[in-house]
């Protein structure tokens, strides 16, 4: 059986070699090392290398979250909360921070460590954590794994259970070095990981030659194909020209041949539905991956009935929309954010923000993958869909809570005529930087976002963000405003001061915050601020400090929200720093009056109470 310090040695190696070829190379051997020693070991010697305690198709979490861990290593090293802290501070992660800990614990470094903790015996706590009924039953196998584990077993545990292994591995990676242990090729090691969601089984079958007989099961996410911004209808046309090869088939005239939609403000979605090995069973995962099936019960509802048709297992990519019933168009999203991550959903809510899945791509179907089929041939395949399963795919506003289906469904008659659930995107060819600019000023007049463009050729390639996909969406406005706090950052920035709370003017001058940032500057001006930040300090709460109101910042930001988090009233959504002003004075900086006239100058906004 193999030992979880072999692995906790590798990640600390790995994670001081800058090299991708050296990494692979050294993951490689190592996988190698572990199947010759303990077949059964190398998958999950691999799974926990990638950093995840779990095979992506399987449903079981750890529920674990940073307290829990936290309490538990507090319980073991015997160390204080403000040792902790000061840990976590300079390292910006708790797996770092333990390893600090317990190598100055002299009671931890007493322990001899024996047994020595294996890979099984991880898999058994993991398991017993996702099946716990109480956080102390889950408490307790946390500490019974640190209690046998080094300092350094400790810093890869924690990482592990946290999910971020930090060590510059993706999983991709690991694939590559699998395929390379295994003498088998890194196209199907990464297909049958795609198919089955499993690294550990892709390993133990590309170790057994078998990787050809993996098969698609649903009910497991794939990655969603990105898109990448472009500033202007001109700049669409030029990048589409330059990624002829990539985004069009071979023969295509040099014009371009790309699919406009309007660019949705809502969730990003994929549903799963209609295994007749599974009747009635539906998931919807978020763009990073997550089941978010409860929040949507009304969808989970309506697509549930995709069983009662003949059309097959189907695998959606689309949108989640809240949905204006009476003028057929998406919500704002700060409406639909208010239903975000709700676990019960009641029939207030479902009334009150209604929801609808708006689609436009089919990922699979009639047994088979549709990823490496060109755009127009999934675009026929997807309008095919829609029209037969468009009056079936709905479900009543409200439904009687008294009443369920075995799966847990809520059910009802609904009093009036169900809701459609599935829309498809309206979809068109065009050819020019004219077509698109008038598609845009037309998208937005519909309150949403923007347009995308897809090229026509392409094909659909899960987690990549290349020039076949393009969106183009104008930021709303810029604000000149006032830090006024700073966070640590994690990771890399660990002992940065790097997140930064902000504030506009009031009408009777005082500082009113409307939000944060942290992205859109490079190391250089993040460290030059972090520096300043701690000269100009007025209050010193550990993680977060407040400053002394004096350096501006100009931010962009999609849109703004009125909100109660801030004291001035309102959200910036998607807010990034444009430039530090080190030329403007704080008697300079934009009014909560200049915040109020772009939020009603969005054509989106959601209608407040008050203005109706």
């Amino acid at each position: 059986m193999a030992l979880f310090r072999e692995l906790a040695e590798l990640a600390e190696r790995l994670a001081s070699e800058p090299g991708k070829l050296k990494k692979r190379a050294a993951i490689a051997e190592a996988i190698r090392r572990v199947h010759e020693a303990a077949p059964e070991d190398a998958g999950l010697f691999a799974l926990y290398l990638a950093g995840t305690p779990f095979a992506e198709a399987d449903p079981r979490k750890l529920n674990a979250g940073g307290a829990l861990l936290t309490k538990a290593l507090l319980a073991v090293s015997g160390a204080a909360q403000v040792d902790l802290t000061a840990a976590y501070r300079k390292h910006g992660d708790l797996g770092a921070a333990a390893f600090d800990l317990l190598s100055q614990s002299h009671a931890h470094a007493a322990r001899r460590f024996e047994p020595a903790l294996m890979l099984a015996d991880i898999a058994d706590a993991f398991a017993a954590m996702a099946s716990a009924k109480t956080t102390a039953v889950r408490a307790a196998l946390v500490e019974g794994l640190l209690e046998r584990a080094s300092p350094l077993d400790a810093k890869y545990l924690l990482k592990l259970m946290a999910g971020d292994m930090r060590i510059g591995v993706k999983q991709s990676l690991v694939e590559e070095a699998i395929a390379e242990a295994a003498h088998a090729p890194v196209a199907d090691v990464r297909h049958a990981v795609m198919l089955e969601a499993d690294l550990a089984a892709a390993t133990a079958r590309a170790f057994a030659g078998t990787l050809q007989e993996a098969r698609m099961r649903l009910f497991h996410p794939l990655g969603f194909m990105l898109a990448s911004p472009v500033d202007s209808p001109e700049d669409a046309v030029n990048r589409f020209s330059e990624s002829k090869g990539e985004s069009q088939q071979p023969g295509e005239s040099a014009a371009i041949a790309a699919f406009l939609e309007d660019k949705y403000d809502g969730m990003r979605a994929q549903v799963h539905c209609g295994d007749p090995a599974q009747p009635g069973r539906v998931a919807i995962y978020s763009r990073n991956r997550e089941d978010v099936t409860e929040s949507y019960p009304d969808l989970e509802e309506a697509f549930a009935r995709v069983q009662e048709t003949s059309a097959g297992p189907l695998i959606f990519d689309g949108e989640i929309l809240g949905w204006d019933l009476k003028e057929s168009r998406a919500l704002p999203f700060a409406v639909l954010g208010q239903r975000i991550g709700r676990k019960r959903v009641s029939n207030a809510w479902r009334e009150q923000v209604p929801v609808i899945f708006m689609a436009f791509d089919l990922m699979y179907a009639d047994g088979e993958l549709l990823l490496g089929m060109p755009l127009r041939e999934r675009r026929n395949r997807l309008e095919a869909v829609v029209e037969r399963l468009v009056e079936v795919v709905r479900s009543p506003l409200a439904v009687d809570e008294r009443k369920k289906l075995p799966q847990g469904l809520m059910f009802a008659e609904p009093d009036g005529e169900a809701v459609e659930r599935l829309r498809l995107s309206p979809s068109r060819l065009v050819e020019s930087a004219e077509d698109i600019d008038r598609a845009y000023a037309e998208a937005r007049a519909r309150a949403n976002e923007g347009v995308m463009l897809k090229a026509a050729g392409s094909f659909y390639q899960p987690g990549r963000r290349g020039l076949a996909w393009l969106k183009l969406k104008r930021e709303l406005a810029t604000l000149d405003v006032v830090v006024t706090g700073a966070e640590f950052g994690h990771g890399k920035r660990a002992g940065i001061l790097s997140d930064y709370t902000f504030a506009v003017r009031g009408a009777d001058g005082e500082l009113l915050n409307v939000g944060k940032a942290y992205s859109g500057l490079t190391d250089a001006e993040i460290a030059e601020l972090s520096g300043w930040m701690m000269e100009h300090t007025l209050e010193d709460h550990g993680h977060f400090r407040t400053v002394e109101p004096l350096m501006v910042l100009e931010v962009a930001f999609n849109n703004i929200m009125r909100s109660d988090r801030h004291a001035s009233g309102f959200a910036l959504r998607f807010p990034r720093i444009v430039r530090i002003r080190h030329d403007k004075p704080l008697s300079e900086i934009d009014t909560v009056e200049r915040v109020e006239e772009v939020y009603q100058s969005q054509v989106d906004k959601p209608v407040d109470s008050k203005e109706e």
